[in-house]
C-alpha cells in the first residue's frame, strides 16, 4: 500500500500509532530506482550509520566550521554509527569502513530554519507574487490570499503528508540535513500527525513548528500538548518542536502562554508590510521576549524592537532572496551583524524561491556587500565587507544555534552528530579548487552535492538518493497538486505565467 493510501486509512480510523516515532528510517516499503539502484550496489560501506560501526571519510578538504579545530586542506573524519569521534589531518582507524572523499569538501550539514515543506506541490506557482495585493494586475495572485486563504484551505491529511516527506528528501538532496518546517496547515489533529509522520519518514533532523490552522476542526494552540506528549517527549531523536505564536492572529497571547508551559520556544514571522511593528514594540516594552523567541524574517521593525531583541539574546532567521523578491522589506542582515545578534539562513517558500542553502548563502552575501560597496563608492564611511565563511556560518552554526540543536549539530566537532556532506570539488563548476569555503559559498548549487550522511545515515551517495522510490513519490506529489488546484479552483497552465 502506498504512503498516502495508508495515511488515508489512518485517518478513516483516527489511528495515531500509525504516527508514532519510527526512528527516522524511510518507509521500508521504498524502492530505489534502477539509476538509484546502480550507485547503491556499488554505493556505501556496509553498515554506515550502524551503532558500533565506525566509518572513516579519508582524504578530502574538510571545513569543520569550529574554530577550536580548524580546518585541513586535507583531513579524515571519523565516526562511529551516528557520532563525529574525530576529525584530524590523518586518522588511523585499521577497523574502520572508509568513505573516499578526495576530490571533495567536506562539511557540516546545512540548516535552514525557516520552510514551509507543505506548499511542496506550489513550486514555482507565484513565482513572480509579492507577499500582498496591492492592488495591481499583476498581483492578483499573490501570497497571502493565493496560498494562505485559497490553495492552503483545501489540504487533506495525505496531502500534508507527501508534501511534507518530499519536501524532506529533495531538501536532503541538496544537502540539508536539518530544517524547521514552519508547517501553517493544522487544521485538524490529522493535518499535525500526517505532517510529523511525513518528517519521520524522510530520516533527517528537522525541527516541527506547530503553527496554525484553519476551520472548525483545528485545535491550534491547544493541541500542543498532546503532540508534544506523543512525539516529543525525548530530546534524544532527529525530530523537536517549535511553537508558531503569530503575532498577527487575533489571540497570539494564548500561543506564546502554550508554549511556555510547555518550554517549547516561540517562533513567529516578523514583517512590517503585515503592519506589525506596533504590536512588536507593545510586546517589547512589555519586557515580553527572551532567549527562547525565534523571529523570522525581522523587516520593517523599529529600533526600540531591534535592541529588545538584542537585549532579550533572540534569534533572526532571515530569508534574503524572498524578502527582495516578495516585498517583504529589505533584508536586515547589517543591523543583525552590526547588534552582534544570533542569527542564520532560511529558504522560506518554494512557490517563489529555490530551497537550497546556495542560494540563500549567495544572496544574503551579495546584498550586504552591495550595501556596503555603495557606501565606499559614495566616499562613506561603510561596514566590514561579509566574507564567505561568515555566509557558511549563517547556513550551519548559526542554524543549529537558532534551533537549539547547537549541542548537535552544525559543525564537524567530535561528539556531534554525523551531519555531514561531501561536495564535489572536481565538477566542471568548482574546479580547480582554489579556496574550499569560497567555492562552496561563491559557485556551487546543489548538483555538487555528492554525498549526504544525515546522523550517520547515508541519504544520498554520489549523486543519486539512497533508499527513497523517488518516481513513485512524484507520482504521489503530482496527484495531491492535482486535488489541491483543482479543489481550490486555481488555475494552473505550465506555458503560462
Amino acid at each position: 500500500m502506498c504512503g498516502m493510501c495508508e495515511l488515508a486509512t489512518a485517518m478513516e480510523a483516527r489511528s495515531a500509532p500509525v504516527f508514532a516515532a519510527t526512528d527516522g528510517a524511510p518507509p521500508k516499503s521504498a524502492a530505489p530506482t534502477h539509476l538509484e539502484a546502480q550507485f547503491a550496489a556499488a554505493g556505501p560501506p556496509e553498515g554506515v550509520g550502524r551503532k558500533g560501526q565506525r566509518t572513516l571519510i579519508k582524504g578530502g578538504v574538510v571545513v569543520t566550521m569550529d574554530e577550536a579545530i580548524g580546518d585541513f586542506a586535507v583531513g579524515d573524519v571519523l565516526i562511529e554509527g551516528g557520532k563525529i569521534l574525530q576529525v584530524a589531518a590523518s586518522i588511523d582507524a585499521p577497523d574502520a569502513a572508509v568513505i573516499d572523499a578526495s576530490g571533495h569538501i567536506v562539511v557540516p550539514g546545512f540548516i535552514d530554519t525557516h520552510h514551509h515543506q507543505f506548499e511542496t506541490i506550489l513550486r514555482s506557482a507565484l513565482a513572480d507574487a509579492i507577499l500582498i495585493n496591492d492592488g495591481r494586475p499583476e498581483s492578483a495572485n499573490n501570497y497571502y490570499e493565493s496560498v494562505l486563504l485559497k490553495l492552503s484551505q483545501v489540504y487533506r491529511p495525505e496531502d500534508v503528508y507527501i508534501n511534507e516527506l518530499f519536501g524532506s528528501i529533495s531538501h536532503i538532496d541538496a544537502g540539508v540535513t536539518t530544517a524547521h518546517d514552519v508547517s501553517q496547515i493544522h487544521h485538524s489533529p490529522e493535518h499535525s500527525d500526517a505532517a510529523i509522520a511525513g518528517l519521520q519518514a524522510a530520516g533527517r533532523r528537522a525541527v516541527f513548528g506547530y503553527f496554525e490552522g484553519w476551520g472548525e476542526a483545528t485545535k491550534y494552540p491547544g493541541d500542543a500538548a498532546r503532540l508534544r506528549a506523543q512525539y516529543f517527549s525525548s530530546g534524544d531523536q532527529l525530530l523537536s518542536m517549535f511553537m508558531g505564536g503569530e503575532i498577527y492572529l487575533p489571540g497570539y497571547e494564548k500561543a506564546w502562554e502554550v508554549g511556555r508551559e510547555l518550554a517549547l520556544p516561540i517562533a513567529l514571522h516578523v514583517v512590517g508590510t503585515f503592519g506589525m511593528q506596533p504590536t512588536f514594540d507593545a510586546l517589547a516594552a512589555a519586557g515580553k521576549f527572551g532567549r527562547d523567541c525565534f523571529f523570522i524574517h525581522m523587516t520593517g521593525m523599529s529600533e526600540a524592537g531591534w535592541k529588545a531583541a538584542a537585549d532579550a539574546g533572540a534569534h533572526v532567521s532571515i530569508s534574503g532572496p524572498i524578502e527582495m523578491h516578495m516585498r517583504h522589506g529589505m533584508p536586515p542582515i547589517q543591523k543583525i551583524l552590526d547588534l552582534g545578534l544570533s542569527a542564520s539562513l532560511s529558504s522560506d517558500v518554494e512557490c517563489t524561491l529555490s530551497a537550497d542553502m546556495f542560494t540563500q548563502m549567495r544572496g544574503v552575501l551579495t546584498l550586504q556587500r552591495m550595501l556596503a560597496n555603495e557606501l565606499a563608492l559614495q566616499g562613506k564611511d561603510y561596514p566590514k565587507l561579509m566574507t564567505s565563511r561568515d555566509a557558511l556560518k549563517l547556513a550551519t552554526r548559526g542554524g543549529a544555534q537558532g534551533l537549539k540543536l547547537d549541542h548537535v549539530t552544525g559543525s564537524l566537532t567530535p561528539g556531534k552528530a554525523a551531519d555531514i556532506v561531501l561536495l564535489d570539488a572536481n565538477a566542471i563548476n568548482v574546479a580547480p579548487l582554489n579556496n574550499a569555503v569560497g567555492a562552496v559559498v561563491t559557485l556551487m548549487d546543489r548538483s555538487n552535492v555528492a554525498t549526504v550522511l544525515c546522523a550517520g545515515e547515508v541519504k544520498k551517495w554520489r549523486g543519486a538518493m539512497v533508499g527513497y522510490d523517488i518516481a513513485k513519490l512524484r507520482t504521489e506529489l503530482e496527484a495531491s497538486r492535482d486535488y489541491v488546484f483543482a479543489k481550490a479552483g486555481f488555475a494552473r497552465d505550465p506555458v503560462k505565467a
